[in-house]
């Protein structure tokens, strides 16, 4: 099953990615996100382990992939509260090249039991939320 979110913000891509390469930093952003820790490697680099509080208990998310020309990062939950398993996410960053702006995606694959409610909870409950926020981070 996959989850999918997207949005537009009033900056540059590169800033945005600037921003949302650091691993670490996921509390200053997200909603509901009461910490977040790195507990193992360097916030930009792949490996990194994060600890997340949020709502429901604690996540460990490990970062994957770091592509800067690309604007991409991938990650795996392999502790979560939610009932997911073989969780794959992705953030990428892109220019909207007519208005300067950038274009955000996070999206997601998984298995879960009920894999379509999932979807409804990590889009509803996780991406939406997210990327609205970065609309608060980066002001028109």
């Amino acid at each position: 099953m996959s989850a999918y979110a997207s949005t537009v913000v009033n900056a540059s891509a590169e800033e945005v990615w600037g921003y949302l390469r650091d691993f670490g930093n996921l509390a200053e952003w997200l909603p509901g996100i009461t910490l977040c820790e790195i507990e193992e490697g360097d916030a930009l680099r792949p490996g990194a382990v994060r600890r997340i509080e949020g709502p429901g208990g604690t996540f460990r998310e490990r970062l994957l992939t770091v592509d800067d020309g690309s604007r991409s990062a991938t990650y795996e939950i392999f502790e979560s509260p939610l009932p997911v398993r073989d969780y794959r996410g992705l953030y990428r960053v892109s220019p909207v090249t007519d208005s300067g702006q950038a274009f955000i995606e996070w999206s997601a694959t998984f298995e879960a039991d009920d894999a379509a409610k999932m979807a409804k909870i990590v889009t509803r409950g996780i991406f939406e939320p997210g990327l609205a926020a970065l609309h608060k981070r980066f002001p028109a």
